[in-house]
């Protein structure tokens, strides 16, 4: 069932939630001000300086020490006779192997202040130097979001698939791709329509997280995607839906992520004037 069939969407428990709107605003200010601090940490995503792609043949990047490569034992790296990295808090020199790496897994590395990424992204091998000098996370100054507003909190229902749907979605990266199993979808309703969007698992256990377009996107939203994460289902389905904390992806601050796109059926019919907008370092918004 795509967005647009309204044929078996289950109906919501209701269109909006009561909320207290000046406890809501201050929880709202608290929650947004912690993002972007986890965003602009010493060494978050915005302080990554390259997104470099791993070969059988050993090639060195800038940035970071020595040789790396990638072949059958995973990931390797040749250091330069005085040269060490800290690995999980053990000091590692000249040949050191980090082995395979899982889909979606990483390991980090640290060189002085650097840290280096080592993750695999859509079955390639990548490294990613994050240094806390970078001038991108020196000149933040903030995510522009939408004043938040109760009406766009809403009741939905959540619907298990029988099995979870192996979804494959593109990425901010050309030629990359993800594939997530998709266990269900949430049905709900906004501005009068009975909607759906595909989730995927979140990353607290029982949680989901919707990532989707909207008619924003591209106006006044980051125009590849947005994300929204809701907490578990109640036993009867029902979930919350806060678009006041739909946020931006890495991807929407920064060339060096491999952010995954919404499936196609998540393209919502409607303007979602709710959660962040388009970051400054993507130009001005309106």
């Amino acid at each position: 069932m795509s967005v647009h069939d309204t044929t078996h969407a289950p109906e919501a428990a209701r269109e909006t939630v009561d909320v207290d709107p000046e406890l809501f605003a201050t929880e709202w200010e608290k929650w947004h001000r912690d993002k972007d601090a986890r965003l602009a940490s010493a060494h978050g995503f915005l302080a990554i300086t390259g997104l470099h792609w791993l070969s059988a043949e050993p090639q060195g990047f800038p940035g970071v020490p020595g040789t790396w490569s990638t072949g059958p034992e995973g990931v390797a790296v040749e250091l330069d006779e005085g040269t060490e990295l800290v690995v999980d808090g053990v000091a590692v020199r000249g040949r050191h192997l980090f082995g395979v790496i899982p889909e979606r897994g990483g390991v980090d590395a640290v060189w002085g202040d650097t840290v280096i990424e080592v993750a695999k992204r859509g079955g390639n091998d990548i490294i990613r130097p994050r240094h806390p000098g970078h001038p991108l996370r020196v000149a933040f100054a903030g995510t522009p979001a939408y004043e938040p507003d109760p009406r766009w909190v809403v009741t939905g229902r959540y619907e298990v698939f029988d099995e979870p749907r192996p979804t494959t979605v593109g990425a901010s990266v050309e030629g990359l791709q993800h594939v997530y199993d998709a266990p269900g979808r949430v049905a709900f309703r906004l501005d009068g329509r009975e909607l759906s969007l595909t989730a995927f698992n979140g990353h607290a256990p029982g949680s989901l997280t919707l990532l989707f377009t909207d008619e924003t996107s591209g106006v006044t939203t980051y125009a590849a995607n947005r994300n929204l994460t809701v907490e578990a289902p109640g036993p009867d389905g029902t979930v919350v839906l806060d678009f006041n904390r739909a946020v931006n992806l890495p991807c929407a601050y920064t060339d060096f992520a491999t952010c995954p796109l919404p499936p196609s059926e998540n393209r919502l019919p409607v303007a979602v004037e709710a959660g962040e907008r388009i970051p400054h370092e993507r130009g001005p918004v309106d």
